[in-house]
């Protein structure tokens, strides 16, 4: 039978049944209005989404809000996501071009770099859409990133953190040299609960935001140390604080006391990438350690740790033979 309207406790429901013969759908559910002519509104637009769906494809009828929705029930990453649900609403998947996605993260980050709005606004959206698109209920979708100025980020160094940890606690100590040694981001290191820590096998699972997938780290010796001299507070994370935002005063306060270069904490994440590829580690090692989703992101972001014009000596630091002697003279005449 198609949609009836009821009324129940002085709000009007639905309920029937919707749909060809051989695949009908029975659905149930509230006006919730006490206006009949609303109510009534209500479901002849239900009627009329369902067979619009039904007769032109899902992509019809999807919106970005339930795209969103379809993408967080997958267990992906909500970060960022709500500003951009909030902008598009119930706009249909299938009119969100790339240009209104490039729009809409200028309208939302106006003042920031072509990196944060790649991160924050484009990055978020098309993940979203093309989620459903492997669900086939859209088409997928591509969007041109916004031009990035390349920076060589300063990384931090042991020298940096042995002068930061005396005037730090314990926990601010101990996150600022576990992103060193982990590679961690500052948000995946602050979610870190104690059931996430093994002391006697000294491993980590970081949960990894920007990849939607996990990693086992290596805890070495001075770090174990350091997490068992953390105070464990009910139900609190192991590095105490919930949030970037709520570390601020206590990072800086101790770069201010130990007088040494204002760094952030992300600068440690930049320190373990280029502390390993100064020391050898193949790039293909150092994007696995630090879960980077390919090798060619950390050539991109710290190729810049290798430019150093003096490393060509290493190519005669073996010892100097008659042979290579005479060649070496004759190159210099």
């Amino acid at each position: 039978m198609p949609l009836k309207l009821y009324l129940r406790n002085g709000v009007w429901n639905y309920r029937g049944t919707i749909g060809p013969a051989e695949r009908r759908s029975r659905l149930r559910g509230s006006c919730k209005t006490s206006d009949k002519d609303i109510a009534a509104r209500q479901i002849a637009e239900i009627e009329t989404n369902y067979w619009k769906g039904h007769f032109d494809g899902p992509g019809a009828i999807l919106t970005f809000r339930r795209a969103a929705q379809l993408y967080r029930a997958a267990g992906k990453s909500e970060r960022f996501l709500t500003r951009i649900e909030e902008h598009f609403k119930e706009t249909l998947v299938k009119d969100i071009t790339a240009g209104a996605i490039r729009q809409m993260a200028i309208d939302l980050y106006p003042k920031c770099t072509g990196a944060s709005r790649n991160r924050q606004g484009i990055g978020p959206a098309q993940a979203v859409i093309n989620f459903a698109a492997e669900s086939e209920l859209c088409s997928p979708i591509r969007v041109r990133r916004f031009k990035v100025d390349a920076k060589v980020k300063e990384p931090v160094t042991l020298e940096w953190l042995r002068a930061f940890s005396p005037h730090a606690g314990p926990a601010v100590e101990a996150l600022a040299w576990f992103m060193f040694l982990t590679g961690a981001r500052i948000g995946e290191a602050l979610a870190v609960g104690w059931e996430d820590v093994s002391l006697n096998a000294g491993t980590v699972l970081i949960r990894q935001s920007k990849v939607s997938s996990e990693r086992v780290s290596h805890l070495p010796t001075p770090l174990i140390a350091m997490l068992s001299n953390i105070p464990r507070i009910n139900d609190r994370p192991v590095f105490v604080y919930r949030h970037p935002d709520d570390t601020v005063r206590a990072w800086f306060g101790a770069i201010k006391r130990a007088k040494i270069k204002r760094l952030t904490p992300h600068c440690c994440r930049h320190g373990f990438a280029t502390g390993l590829l100064r020391r050898g580690v193949d790039v293909m090692t150092v994007a696995y350690l630090g879960g980077w989703k390919t090798p060619a992101q950390v050539l991109k972001t710290y190729g810049h740790a290798l430019k150093d014009i003096t490393l060509t000596d290493r190519l005669v630091d073996a010892p100097v033979t008659h042979d290579t002697k005479r060649i070496a003279e004759a190159l210099l005449k």
